[in-house]
């Protein structure tokens, strides 16, 4: 489903095309971050070898690999390297995805998702057994019931890829990571939407709690906890046996949320975001980059007045999930909003918030005009970030108000500017910066 958008110009354009919008610099940001991991069969290989993966797998087992919807950097290349040792050892492993309510909450939708993801039985070594069938193996002392794969629990074992970052919901010692991974990517949907059912304020405690149940009922035998640099590229690789991953976790996330990449201004009057998309963040946009949160029980990043959102990135597939978060957007991304896609997400997630759709505007030219209007920039010269999206800043434009912040950074280098910002004809920005080559693969649904 798909709304078409008729707006009347006219008086916008009274009202819009007398705003003044700022000259912008563009910068290289050399953003301060740990080396990328070079050689990854070899690192998967020696974290194999340190967690004495061969007392944990036997010669003839039939071994479950849960493979999640996040875009992690180089996750074929992981997800092939993990089978070809779990291969070495004797074991006959299978790809389960395992991603809660993601790929619209069907087992060909889920299957869909890893393809996109570059994760195929050719590129991976190993054949993708897919369902939504789950049972349950206990139930919390809340009486939530704790739901595994089917398919996982007829295994001899399961291990599973996870990355360990920050949530963007919700804060505790087990947010994006292997405890989620356990209570809600191998729960399914059912398992997602019973995890989330109390809200966010809950999920803090909800995860660990199924998590452990899950451990203790499930034949889950380790988690490949993988940590990002801020260039979203893998730059540690961890193999956590199953009686370390709560006891572990904690230390592993703190570590990922000191690596993470942050815009290097703390005070923004207006911050735009050429494109939005699930190939970027499950957000669309990360809140932990641009500190626009869905709910309040997660916080940090800068402190930004007016948000635009100017475009729906192709990969995405039309789920415009995030875009609530916003105050402006255009008519070009709210054209490209697929709401069957888009609605799933907030259904199970319980959080309306992320899919509520923004005042839209005919052009970027009227969308970056309108937050300038609206900034409340009124003791001070508008302070304007722009970026390509939240997963690739080592390129950003900022308003030459910034100068002297720019200056006094040695992370940052002026490329070029100031200068205005160049509109085409029907006035949308001329660079929009679109995704990188090797960003990662498209994610129709969540």
């Amino acid at each position: 489903m798909r709304i078409n958008f008729e707006i009347p110009e006219s008086v916008l354009h009274q009202l819009l095309d007398p705003v003044a919008l700022p000259e912008m610099v563009h910068l290289a940001y050399e953003i301060p971050t740990p080396p990328a991991i070079k050689d990854i069969p070899a690192a998967i290989h020696e974290q194999m070898v340190a967690a004495d993966a061969a007392s944990l797998i036997k010669p003839g087992q039939r071994i479950a690999v849960g493979v999640g919807s996040r875009g992690i950097g180089q996750l074929p290349q992981i997800v092939a390297s993990l089978v070809a040792e779990l291969k070495a050892l004797g074991a006959e492993p299978f790809i389960i995805p395992t991603m809660g309510s993601h790929g619209g909450a069907t087992a060909d939708g889920q299957r869909m998702v890893l393809a996109h993801l570059g994760v195929t039985p050719d590129r991976v070594g190993a054949p993708i057994e897919s369902s939504m069938e789950t049972v349950e193996v206990g139930r919390a002392e809340n009486g939530t019931p704790v739901r595994v794969d089917k398919l996982a629990m007829e295994s001899d074992g399961i291990v599973f890829v996870g990355r360990v970052k920050p949530h963007t919901a919700f804060r505790g010692p087990h947010e994006s990571g292997l405890a989620k991974m356990i209570a809600i990517g191998l729960g399914k949907q059912s398992g997602a939407a019973v995890c989330h059912a109390r809200g966010f304020g809950h999920m803090a405690r909800m995860v660990p709690m199924l998590a452990e149940i899950a451990l203790a009922k499930a034949p889950i035998r380790f988690g490949l906890a993988v940590l990002e640099n801020a260039y979203d590229r893998p730059y540690k690789v961890r193999v956590v046996p199953a009686n370390r991953i709560m006891s572990d976790e904690p230390a592993l996330l703190e570590e990922a949320r000191r690596a993470m990449p942050r815009i290097p201004f703390d005070e923004i009057d207006v911050l735009v975001i050429d494109q939005i998309g699930k190939n970027f963040s499950g957000d669309g946009a990360d809140p932990n980059i641009t500190g626009r949160y869905p709910t309040p029980d997660a916080s940090g990043g800068p402190k930004v007045t007016k948000m635009v959102m100017l475009d729906l990135h192709d990969a995405s597939g039309g789920n415009a999930n995030g875009v609530g978060l916003a105050d402006f957007t255009t008519v070009r991304l709210a054209r490209k909003m697929d709401f069957g896609r888009t609605y799933p997400n907030a259904l199970t997630s319980t959080v309306a918030t992320g899919v509520a759709l923004p005042m839209v505007l005919p052009s970027d030219r009227l969308a970056l005009a309108a937050a300038m209007l609206t900034s409340l920039a009124v003791d001070h010269t508008p302070r304007v970030v722009r970026i390509k999206n939240t997963l690739h800043l080592d390129e950003l434009w900022a308003s030459a108000s910034l100068l002297d912040a720019i200056k006094g950074n040695p992370a940052l280098r002026i490329l070029s500017g100031p200068a205005p910002i160049a509109f085409d004809a029907e006035d949308n920005v001329t660079d929009l910066g679109g995704a990188r080559h090797d960003e990662p693969l498209a994610i129709p649904a969540r």
